[in-house]
């Protein structure tokens, strides 16, 4: 597609992920396990802002329960697949992206041909058995590729996502700007001294930047307090009454930013604990072939702060809009970027070093990722998701799960009834469903049924609660109980919807390696219009 028309289409989220995200977007492949009206609209909200391409895998035919539900489907598709029938109607969302369906079973799929599924960036699994899930997880996690499960039954809606490890740069902070007033850099503080107030007309003195005027403050502050920063409550009110008394009239906007922006002389500037976990981190210590770029540069980064650094990341180079005169802004605005540029040049000069240790020559990481990770290195983060063999097998969270239960406004009791479901399933190959009873079976027999119905699933509850060790439920369990059969595994529009825009912002998050995803499920309450993320 043409620059120009791209940018025109996209306008509006090229302002959220920029072209990097973009063009990480449409280089994506994702597959869609069963295209129920919840896969679809997931679908929907990746292929409109314009996915690579996309694959359903779906053997179902389409019903009249499909047709009801999804606005991907109408009458006029009963009796055809699935997959092709969604295919063909997602397709017309947007002519950039390709569309492409296998119109086979995904459980035999994942049974007998797994290697299938190693081809995608990523993989939603909506609706699929817990024993074949666990199969086709293990292989994603081996093979590195994000796997999204998806669940909606009635007004309940899940997803979880598994991922060995998902580092950002790009986290969209509010702020990246770092001025260091605290520990001004040489070209810095000899620029402030350059300013002569007293000598200043009226409007020279109301148009100094409020950088200036901090720093020649914190200057005198430190002459008179043995080199040390304002740090209790009084001193801080101090250093303000200091600023105020330079000002010469109530009008001047220059120093009202100084004195709203006063606080950034008393937060020392430093490496944060989360960024000094990182680069604690064994995968930064470690560099090997198989390193990403990613820990490449982290480490570079870290060599950076242990030595040119002196301690402090590489300057972000971001001035922020402030009273001045252009020609003042400038000039200030040249010495920070100069010195994030010179920041750079270490970093990359590092950089070099540590790919030809490793064998690789220099052009393998490009100057654009390092000048944007130089610029973010205050707020990177690495996610490192559990497997869901961990999270069902060898290591459930048993005491979290017990301390949560005990809640009744907690949302993790949806998580236990969909595990048992699971169960449920693959016992009866079919979910519970009290309310088939009220249409098909007799009046007199509609209680004793729907209770036979509560009373089996009741006990693939307490299978699982037992394997908790979960000794005391609490009364308000059986509520849920009865509602999740009711439900029947049933979905609804206003779920699926919600659901979709949901799992499609998590995977834009993982495709773009842009703002925080979540870590590592989320359940929602569509009747008390309540959500909650766990790591499980």
């Amino acid at each position: 597609m043409n620059i120009d028309k791209k940018s025109q289409k996209y306008d509006r989220q090229l302002r959220l992920w920029q072209v990097s995200g973009q063009e990480a977007l449409e280089n994506s492949r994702v597959c869609l396990i069963n295209g129920t009206a919840t896969g679809c609209e997931i679908l929907k909200d990746l292929v409109l802002p314009g996915i690579g391409s996309f694959t359903v895998v779906d053997g179902k035919e389409v019903d009249g329960a499909d047709a009801g539900i999804s606005f991907f489907l109408d009458g006029d598709r009963i009796g055809t697949n699935r997959a092709q029938a969604v295919t063909e109607l997602l397709q017309e969302l947007n002519e950039d992206v390709r569309g492409d369906y296998l119109a086979e079973d995904p459980i035999s799929l994942i049974e007998n041909r797994i290697d299938y599924f190693l081809q995608f960036t990523i993989v939603i699994a909506v609706g699929v058995p817990e024993k074949p899930l666990l199969k086709l997880s293990e292989a994603l996690w081996d093979a590195k590729i994000p796997l999204f499960i998806v669940r909606t039954t009635g007004f309940v809606g899940y997803f979880r996502i598994m991922f060995p490890e998902h580092t950002v740069v790009e986290t969209h902070p509010e702020s990246i700007i770092d001025l260091r007033l605290d520990i001004p850099f040489p070209a810095l503080e000899q620029y402030a001294k350059t300013f002569d107030f007293d000598s200043m007309d009226n409007m020279d003195h109301g148009h100094i930047p409020y950088v200036v005027i901090l720093l020649k403050y914190l200057d005198q502050w430190k002459k008179d307090h043995d080199g040390k920063l304002p740090s209790t409550s009084a001193e801080k009110k101090q250093f303000k009454q200091l600023i105020e008394s330079g000002r010469r009239n109530i009008d001047e906007e220059n120093f009202n930013e100084a004195l709203a922006n006063a606080w950034r002389v008393f937060t020392p500037t430093k490496v944060t604990s989360q960024v000094q976990e990182i680069f604690n981190d064994s995968a930064c210590e470690s560099i090997t072939a198989n390193s990403s770029n990613f820990w490449i540069i982290t480490r570079a980064i870290r060599d950076f702060v242990m030595n040119e650094g002196q301690g402090l990341l590489p300057l972000a180079g971001t001035v922020p809009d402030m009273k001045a005169d252009t020609s003042t802004y400038v000039t200030l605005q040249t010495i920070y970027r100069q010195k994030a540029k010179t920041d750079i040049a270490t970093v990359r000069s590092n950089v070099d070093k540590i790919l030809s240790s490793i064998g690789r020559t220099s052009d393998f990481i490009n100057d654009d990722e390092i000048v944007s990770f130089c610029k973010h290195a205050a707020f990177i983060q690495v996610i490192r998701y559990r497997s869901l063999k961990e999270e069902y097998i060898s290591d459930p969270k048993k005491s979290d799960i017990d301390r949560w239960l005990q809640d009744p406004q907690d949302n993790i009791v949806h998580y236990i009834l969909i595990r048992a479901i699971d169960k449920f399933y693959e016992a009866h190959n079919r979910y519970p469903d009290a309310a088939t009873f009220f249409f098909e079976g007799d009046t007199e027999e509609v209680n004793e049924e729907a209770k036979s119905e509560f009373e089996l699933l009741k006990t693939y509850v307490n299978i699982l609660l037992s394997d908790w060790q979960i000794t005391n439920p609490p009364d308000h369990l059986d509520d849920y109980i009865h509602e999740i059969c009711r439900a029947g595994g049933s979905e609804l529009p206003n779920m699926a919807s919600l659901l979709g825009g949901l799992v499609s912002q998590e995977v834009i998050k993982l495709v773009t390696r842009q703002y925080i995803p979540i870590n590592n499920t989320s359940i929602f309450d569509g009747i008390k219009s309540t959500s909650s993320t766990y790591i499980l």
